[in-house]
Formats: C-alpha cells, structure tokens, sequence
C-alpha cells in the first residue's frame, strides 16, 4: 500500500473557535459578507474545500496531499511567504544610515467613530501622520524624508487600539543643494512637538470631512472637537536602529501581521478561549481568558476595508519615483548602484525559513515530490478517488 504522509496542524487555530462557535456567535451579532467571506476562508484553508493537488515520490512512491491556502490577509496562516516576499523586495531600499521607529496612536475616544467609519478615518490617519513627518522633514532637515508607515488596529487582548508604525530613513534629500542631510546624535525630532502637529492635522481633516458630511458624528461636533484637544495624543519615538542589516528584521515584526497568531491560543473549553498576552507596563507573558463569542468578535472587529492598503511608502520612499530617489540619494552617499529585485520561488523561501526542501521525499530522502493529480475545489471527494496509480515507480535498492 502507498504510504500517504499526512500534514502537521497546530494543536488549536482560529478556525477551530469558528467552526465550534460561528453558531452561537449568530445567535448575537450579524455576519456581513465581508466577515462571512473571512470566516469562510479561514475554515477552508488548507482543506479540501479549496482543492489542491497530489504529490508522488519519483523514488519510493510515497504520497502527500497539498490543499490550496485561501491567501486572505486576515487569516494567520497566509502571511509568512507574502511578507518574506514583501521584505525581500525591500532589501535593495535600504540605505547605510540610522532608522526611526515612531508610532502614532489615536485616542480611544475616536473608537465608535472608527468602527463605523473605517475606511475614511483610516485614511485620515495616513495623511495626518505623513504630512507631519514631511512637515518636519522639511522644517528641520530642509529636505524629503522617507519612511513607510503600517496600520494596526489591535492591542494585545484584541481590543481596539488604532495606531501606526512608521519606520523612518534618518536623514532628508535635499534636491536643490543636492545634499543628503543626515539626522544628528542618533536623534530624530521632539516627540511632544509631534503629537501636537498630528493632533492638529488629524483633528482638521476629521472637521473637513464632517462639514463635507462625509461623516456623521453624534451630538454636537463642536463640545466633541474640544474634547479631543484636551487629551494629550500619543507618539512614540523609539530607540534608533543603527544597523541597516537589522533594519528589515525590525519590519518583519510589524508587516503583514493579523490581529492574532495561532501559537498565542493555548485552550479552547467550555465555551471560553485562553491566550497568551504581553504586558507591555511590566513586560511579562500573561494569559486571558474569554468566551468564544467574544473571541470572535474582538477577532473580526479588526477586519479592513475591502482593497485597503495598509503599508503604505512614503517620501523618497512613494512608489512613484522610488527607485530613482534612492539611486540619486545611493549616489550622494558614493554607493554602489541599487541591486536588482530577486523574485525567488516559494522552494527557495520555504528553503530560507524553515531549512526544509519541500520538494524532497520526507520518507526516503532521496527522490522528489512530483505533482500527479489536481484535487478541484468543493469537489466533496476523497483525494484517493481522482489519483491514478503509478505508471513506474524506481526499482528498490538494498
């Protein structure tokens, strides 16, 4: 008989609490067909509802089933090879200075209005935040930053908790002196001067938009502005990052992340999800408990807009003129041209993370796995009944 190697799965995922508790979530909330569609995906991945195909040793036979991923951006098992692709292709835009990590937060008082309002206030929040970075770029440096800025929605028990990433290049082109301008004594700028600029961009384009009546806010919206000066925003300017070689190892934390990761699930019981939390006040692992419902909701509650973007290039950085900025900045600098992009294939990623060859027999160590039989989707069927037996299999040796 053909052996069949069987995938691993961790001892709990997501699509666990789904498919145990998707019921008694309806019973409270709605599904809307962005939600459903995320929830559909998650329980099929990597099952034979998405297809996939069938594998075959060439030396000794043994067979494995490859399922299809549902590549949704929410699902946390979708994003290693997206973001080790995303990373290598910003491994020609690193540039030999000191780099910046900032993170701009927005008041939990702003919560309802995002939730109901997220596609707008999310790109409000880009623009105040990049046009305070450019603002004082220019001011200070006297020329063109660049950085990249990644949204986050979550906190650490899954709450609401909307805030930036920005990792910012030390220094400014300047196009007319034709200068780089590098920051001075590993410092960037003066974090309370930030947080009052991106708490006045922020809060005029948040007017602008409700004059427009692009937005609607309960009550009076005048008593409501007031409010949100009276609080102090926070921006946080973090210790500087003075090795380009770990600069895309500081990304890689903040890039294509989902709101949790399997591995931080450690029980589901009687209802109730525990999981792994960092206090970040005393910096120590914790563990929480919730219902199921709950689970799901905090889980869903950070769903995006439909085609939003939320890493977003900056700068000398935008996507428009990028490569040419950092060729003009690479040679104000004396540095060699700007390496080619190397698009690699998933083999040779999958190579680089794990050390595992996946094309390599796990059985017998010395023959490759071929594909043989495509397994359609929602089919229904047994991946045996549309594999056909091997027409020749390599003598055995011994």
């Amino acid at each position: 008989m053909t052996p069949l190697i069987k995938t691993q799965k961790p001892p709990l995922e997501i699509a666990d609490i789904l498919r145990n508790h998707i019921t008694d979530y309806l019973d409270t909330y709605p599904l809307s067909p962005q939600h459903y569609k995320i929830v559909f995906n998650l329980l099929n991945c990597r099952t034979a509802k998405l297809g996939g195909h069938l594998q075959r040793c060439e030396h000794c036979g043994t067979e494995r089933i490859m399922y299809h991923s549902c590549r949704n951006r929410h699902c946390p098992k979708c994003q290693q090879i997206p973001r080790e692709r995303w990373l290598e292709a910003r491994k020609s835009e690193i540039l030999p200075v000191t780099y910046f990590h900032l993170v701009f937060t927005l008041p939990h008082q702003l919560n309802p209005i995002i939730l109901i309002n997220k596609s707008l206030m999310f790109n409000i929040l880009f623009k105040a935040v990049s046009e305070t970075l450019t603002m004082f770029g220019e001011n200070e440096l006297g020329g063109k930053m660049g950085f990249v800025a990644v949204l986050h929605t979550w906190d650490q028990k899954l709450k609401a908790h909307f805030h930036l990433h920005c990792l910012v290049a030390g220094g400014a082109v300047c196009s007319k002196t034709k200068r780089w301008v590098p920051c001075k004594n590993n410092y960037l700028f003066n974090q309370e001067a930030l947080s009052l600029v991106f708490r006045g961009k922020f809060i005029d384009r948040l007017t602008r938009a409700v004059h427009r009546g692009k937005l609607h806010v309960d009550g009076q919206y005048q008593p409501f502005k007031k409010s949100l000066y009276k609080h102090k925003w926070v921006v946080s300017v973090r210790p500087p990052i003075k090795q380009p070689q770990h600069v895309l190892e500081y990304l890689a934390r903040y890039t294509h992340r989902v709101a949790i990761a399997n591995s931080r699930i450690t029980s589901l019981k009687d209802g109730r999800v525990s999981f792994r939390y960092k206090d970040r006040k005393n910096n120590t692992l914790m563990q929480t408990t919730i219902s199921a419902v709950e689970f799901i909701r905090r889980f869903l509650l950070h769903t995006l807009p439909q085609g939003f973007v939320r890493i977003r290039h900056y700068g000398f950085l935008a996507n428009r003129n990028r490569t040419d900025n950092l060729n003009f900045i690479r040679r104000l600098l004396k540095l060699p041209s700007q390496l080619p992009k190397m698009i690699h294939s998933l083999q040779h990623m999958m190579l680089k993370l794990t050390g595992i060859d996946i094309t390599l027999c796990p059985c017998c160590m010395k023959g490759r796995m071929l594909p043989v039989s495509v397994i359609p989707r929602h089919s229904g069927k047994h991946p045996k009944s549309f594999i056909r037996p091997p027409n020749h299999l390599a003598p055995a040796t011994g």
